[in-house]
């Protein structure tokens, strides 16, 4: 008898490879996408129970295929299509050989779905949604409680995206090589806003969506696989890997965020620390630096200090420099005026910060008053810290954020709380 953690993550690794399978036979993704979760479905049921098939991608190609066909047929609206996918496959071939047998074609498809789902005429929300649907297998719900949203409104998401995809007419195969950049850069920042959502929850009681972020590193696993020698997505992999090592740390006994500058480093993953180091010391003489590494350079640069005050903060502020001339972007700013107070002062971070309270994208962001705050702590102007702190818990959206800078607020000035 199989256990279920164990069916989980095989379904979560065969579901690309079976919905490529039934898009490279029928071409109808969003028909195809939904009996692959049907056949997914089923095994999640049976296989803990009846074991795990001898040819597990097989035995899902052939249920998905038979859920086509039904669902095909059932429709009579959609009688064109029954006829041009029934027709396609002898009835025979359904109940025998599957559907797959084509060796390594698995790799093609993973990495064409995850273009395909990162299709330019998407949304972002979409992209994600989709992603996590096709290439990680999770069900709507799951994707729904992820982002806090209800069901319906995400299975809407999903339908609308299926549909637009439906209506390209893209085939499942790669991207031109003039598009081809641009697209892949597009695969890597949704996997990266993936990852960042599970990390750091934009809304809601919980600080991190675990789930969120094991899926963004289980995908981008995958995409360096099929793309070794891409320097950015080994980047991004590093990124996540150092990253997500620091979780465990991030919050109290009572769910309460922990700064990095506080945390218990013991409790660091340093399995996926050492992962982290080895792949980004790898990586960055191999070619072209981008952000993605550039952020996997930073991240290592915190991780390899045993604590707070061995940290780097001079290579730190380099890295940051080069980012910020790379990838200029208003987080990023605000993330080196963190390292230019660490280096000069908290009143050069403070001066930094003056661009970016003119700028719509982070003027009233709670991490810029965050930061403000925080220097106006270290400078010993405790009221007007105490101000900042407590306009950013106003405008945080999520409870842990918004409770650790209402305590900050109330230990500078407790008479004002």
């Amino acid at each position: 008898m199989t256990e279920r953690p164990g069916v989980e993550d095989l379904l979560r690794e065969l579901a690309p490879q079976v919905l490529g399978a039934l898009i490279r036979r029928y071409g109808v993704f969003d028909a195809c996408e939904d009996a692959v979760q049907e056949a997914l479905l089923a095994a999640a049921l049976q296989w803990p129970a009846e074991g795990t098939p001898d040819n597990p991608r097989g035995w899902l190609v052939t249920i998905a295929s038979r859920r086509l066909v039904d669902q095909v047929r059932s429709e009579q609206a959609r009688r064109r299509r029954e006829d041009r996918i029934a027709l396609a496959t002898p009835q025979a071939e359904l109940l025998s050989r599957a559907a797959d047998a084509e060796p390594d074609t698995d790799r093609d498809d993973s990495l064409a779905l995850l273009f395909l789902c990162c299709h330019p005429a998407l949304s972002e929300p979409s992209r994600i949604a989709l992603t996590l649907r096709a290439i990680g297998g999770l069900t709507t719900a799951q994707i729904a409680a992820a982002f806090l949203v209800p069901e319906a409104t995400m299975a809407q998401r999903i339908s609308r995206a299926k549909q637009t995809v439906k209506t390209s007419a893209t085939p499942l195969c790669m991207p031109r090589a003039a598009d081809r950049a641009e697209r892949l850069e597009a695969v890597l920042h949704v996997l990266y806003l993936i990852f960042n959502e599970g990390y750091t929850a934009t809304d809601g009681a919980d600080l991190t969506a675990p789930a969120l972020s094991a899926e963004a590193i289980r995908l981008t696993h995958l995409l360096h696989r099929l793309l070794p020698d891409h320097t950015e997505t080994a980047g991004l992999l590093a990124l996540m890997l150092l990253t997500d090592a620091r979780r465990p740390a991030r919050t109290g006994p009572d769910g309460d965020l922990v700064p990095l500058a506080e945390q218990d480093r013991t409790r660091w993953n340093r399995r996926l620390v050492a992962e982290g180091l080895d792949l980004i010391s790898r990586t960055l003489p191999r070619g072209q630096v981008g952000p993605y590494q550039l952020q996997a350079a930073i991240a290592a640069v915190h991780d390899e200090a045993e604590h707070v005050d061995a940290t780097d903060w001079p290579q730190i502020l380099t890295l940051y420099d080069l980012l910020e001339h790379l990838a200029p972007n208003p987080m990023v700013t605000l993330n080196r005026a963190v390292a230019v107070a660490m280096v000069h002062g908290p009143a050069a971070g403070l001066d930094l910060l003056a661009a970016l309270e003119s700028d719509k994208r982070t003027a009233r962001h709670h991490r810029l008053l965050a930061a403000r705050a925080h220097f106006l702590e270290q400078l010993g102007d405790l009221d007007a810290a105490a101000h900042a702190y407590r306009e950013a818990a106003r405008r945080a959206t999520s409870t842990p954020e918004r409770r650790h800078l209402t305590t900050r607020a109330a230990r500078l000035a407790p008479e004002q709380n």
